[in-house]
């Protein structure tokens, strides 16, 4: 009589017959093509469609999703995307947006869901240790690294500037990733405000011309009060001097700002902590868990290192809300962020690291430091190829002698044998291709793959 309230034997269908289909599309995964978008954008165009007025068969829905639509895509999860950033997306995760959606418990005032929301306090504790942040350090879970961009700057604009703040100025990198100009835009800051400080030849962030940008600014009567760095660049994997970062900061009275959303979490490894030196003393940084640490895509996070500051800049009052908590352990979400309404994300991070600790985590970004060096020292051996960017962390770029053009041929050729997906980037004028290893599901002989298809495509290129 009520179709959306299904009895006991209909949801076990439901997801029984949903399983199915997830296990053999996981099961899979190392022999799907790591990208099937050839015609992609035209079938997409057939599936417009008016309203349903009528019920489809539910094995015929899952049917079109895992045989026609899923396919038709880049394999994000797969072991041969080596894209971008990749996402891989643990499966344990998945089991835990199934609770938390079944569920359905409110987490954005504490009062609503108090345990739930503290264990989602808990996995916010957990990612400052990790860091190194002090005692006092807090944050929240968003859907990436982009609102955590924006809360960020929106919590360092409130804090250091006043309400008129259009003279403020946000300094960082030419390599840093768009999302942060894009949010220093949104949080109100004119293009202008931006000052994009050059790289230098190891496309880290310059430290003598940003004291300079900043010298300059004050004495043209702007208020410098932000300065960002990398955690890991998108383009080549570079992460900034965020010691030296840390230091300008504070002789500059700055907000220091650490985009680490692809490289904070290598901080678990020693050789990610040697690389990193100088994040804990950031007064916010940016993560994205559903890059280096597996889970799936809409897992973002912000920590600041005062948390009173980012309820300071975003606490309002409604009538209808409750009462909000001011004791220390304590917390409500929709106090820290622009969020009143959000999923109980934090399930699918408390879950997986209850169930494992961080042991196993931290072995496979370990992995993938060894990885990254095997692709290396593979690349450097074939003639006419040039490492532009050696890996700092898990990503590398490389160039072929020749033209822009050359160098998009091969790109091309590699990733119509479809065993790996690579992307590429122009760095200092030039395009180069992009080689990232992040998924807990990539490993070495997928690297071997990679070095066997580009040594063969070269030799037909030659």
């Amino acid at each position: 009589m009520y179709p959306l309230e299904p009895d006991a034997m209909e949801m076990r269908r439901l997801v029984d017959e949903a399983m199915r289909h997830i296990v053999s599309h996981i099961e899979s995964l190392p022999s799907q093509p790591a990208q099937a978008v050839e015609g992609a954008t035209e079938f997409a165009r057939t599936l417009i469609e008016p309203l349903p007025r009528r019920g489809s068969d539910y094995g015929q829905l899952l049917d079109l999703l895992f045989h026609e639509l899923i396919p038709r895509s880049f394999n994000a999860a797969g072991p041969g995307y080596l894209a971008y950033v990749p996402g891989g997306g643990i499966f344990h995760a998945a089991v835990a947006d199934l609770i938390s959606d079944s569920v359905n418990r409110y987490v954005g005032v504490c009062a609503a869901a108090p345990a739930l929301v503290q264990l989602e306090a808990n996995v916010i504790r957990w990612f400052a240790e990790i860091l190194g942040l002090p005692a006092g350090a807090g944050g929240v879970l968003t859907s990436g690294g982009s609102l955590a961009n924006f809360t960020a700057i929106v919590t360092a604009r409130r804090t250091r500037l006043p309400e008129d703040f259009l003279r403020g100025t946000l300094y960082c990198s030419d390599q840093i990733h768009h999302s942060f100009q894009k949010a220093a835009n949104l949080a109100g800051f004119p293009h202008a405000s931006v000052r994009e400080i050059p790289s230098d030849e190891k496309f880290h962030i310059r430290l003598d011309a940003l004291q300079e940008a900043i010298a300059r600014d004050r004495a043209d009567g702007f208020t410098p009060f932000l300065v960002a760095g990398s955690a890991g660049t998108t383009n080549t994997g570079a992460v900034d001097d965020l010691a030296g970062l840390a230091r300008i900061a504070r002789e500059q009275s700055l907000w220091f700002h650490v985009d680490g959303a692809y490289g904070a979490f290598f901080n678990l490894t020693e050789r990610g902590k040697a690389r990193l030196r100088g994040i804990g003393e950031a007064d916010s940084v940016i993560l994205d868990p559903h890059k280096t640490l597996f889970l799936p895509f809409g897992t973002g996070a912000l920590l600041v290192k005062d948390a009173r500051l980012l309820r300071a800049a975003h606490s309002s009052h409604a009538d209808y809300l409750p009462e909000m908590q001011d004791a220390d352990e304590l917390v409500d979400f929709c106090e820290l962020s622009p969020e009143l309404s959000r999923d109980f994300r934090g399930l699918r991070v408390w879950l997986p690291l209850k169930l494992f600790g961080i042991e196993p985590f931290r072995q496979q970004l370990d992995e993938k430091l060894d990885l990254i060096a095997v692709a290396r020292d593979g690349l450097a051996m074939n003639r006419g190829l040039r490492i532009v960017a050696e890996p700092e962390l898990s990503t590398l770029a490389f160039r072929i002698d020749g033209s822009d053009r050359d160098n998009r041929e091969l790109l091309e050729r590699v990733n119509r044998r479809k065993r790996v997906m690579l992307t590429s980037a122009v760095v200092k004028g030039e395009v180069v291709i992009r080689v990232c290893i992040v998924s807990h599901r990539t490993h070495r002989e997928r690297i071997d793959m990679l070095l066997e298809d580009v040594r063969e495509e070269l030799a037909k290129m030659a």
